[in-house]
């Protein structure tokens, strides 16, 4: 085909979209659902002749005229996506609660990792006096219920407290996301290290007799804290099961998309770890026993229906996680 009778062909499609462009730009609102259709499909349309203009026809003031267009439509048709707002909005009204929700069965074994050593560990220590002694000095058991586990949390500013537990929250949970590349091997390490350092300590005050102080301590943050830090692994173990059983996909493909899902739900738990840390630098030592563990457990309670509410309504809509969904689902039905 020649370009004249080319560009007889399909002028008018040209300037339609030009045409729809501009009102989709300046009053969306007014645009019809029919409209938006036309919109949608005459840029893909436009696109795909952009394309082939490169290759058939030597005209570069054809291919810079197409091209403007459709990057012109292409900023308006990804308006929405590229909004700060709507794109916040959606990501923690969709994205990560889908995510989390997808990979729930990883999570369950992420919880087994951290809390079986964790129980085992404190049982062991906090009924056996032979093996508390040998395991912690006398001294240092002492140390810790008297003074040194309550001591931690007023150790520094609140603000300054709150940093740090933050910081070291992060770093935990993105170890035990990034060890996910050990075929999740890794992952189970650093769940299962964590769970023997907490129920060495929890052992110690099973002994004492003092759990309520241990629990009253740890509780209010440490539900919150400690449920992100599983989801973490959760996300971790997600993709190293990827590894070893990518299904009917590729190992580099199921890996790199059960990548993409839990950078989604690390990116969401940084929200929780900001919570977590406020709770434990300002509530926790700040107010007395019961009234610090009610804030704790209705932030945890609120945390964990939030995630089945939202992502059960997610996965029925048809979404995983994986951001480029919602996304892409908003730019279909841009108004």
């Amino acid at each position: 085909m020649d370009l004249d009778r080319y560009l007889t062909l399909h002028r008018h499609e040209w300037e339609r979209l030009r045409s729809l462009t501009k009102s989709v730009s300046s009053s969306p609102k007014s645009v019809t659902r029919d409209e938006q259709d036309e919109f949608v499909a005459l840029h893909h349309r436009v696109s795909a002749q952009l394309s082939y203009v490169r290759s058939f026809y030597d005209d570069p003031g054809l291919v810079t005229e197409l091209n403007g267009l459709v990057a012109g439509s292409n900023s308006v048709l990804y308006r929405r996506t590229s909004s700060s707002r709507s794109a916040l909005r959606r990501f923690f009204s969709i994205s990560f609660p889908a995510a989390v929700w997808h990979i729930r069965r990883a999570i369950g074994v992420s919880a087994l990792a951290l809390f079986i050593p964790w129980i085992v560990v404190a049982v062991w220590l906090g009924t056996s006096d032979e093996a508390l002694n040998l395991a912690i000095d006398e001294e240092t058991q002492r140390a810790l219920v008297e003074r040194d586990f309550e001591n931690y949390y007023s150790s520094a500013a609140a603000e300054e407290f709150a940093v740090r537990v933050l910081v070291n929250n992060i770093r935990v949970s993105f170890l035990a996301y990034a060890l996910g590349v050990t075929f999740g091997v890794g992952t189970l390490y650093i769940l299962a290290f964590n769970g023997f350092n907490v129920g060495a300590s929890h052992g110690v005050f099973i002994a004492a007799g003092a759990q309520g102080t241990f629990f009253g301590l740890i509780a209010p943050h440490g539900l919150l804290e400690l449920s992100a830090v599983v989801i973490a692994g959760g996300a971790g173990l997600s993709m190293g099961w990827a590894l070893v059983r990518p299904g009917d996909r590729t190992r580099a493909k199921a890996f790199g998309e059960e990548g993409k899902r839990s950078i989604a739900v690390i990116i969401g738990l940084v929200l929780a770890f900001v919570v977590a840390g406020l709770i434990e630098g300002f509530i926790t030592p700040g107010l007395p026993l019961w009234p610090r563990i009610a804030v704790g457990a209705s932030v945890w309670a609120a945390f964990v229906v939030y995630l089945v509410v939202f992502g059960r309504r997610a996965e029925l809509d048809g979404f995983t996680g994986l951001i480029s969904e919602t996304e892409e689902r908003a730019a279909a039905n841009v108004t």
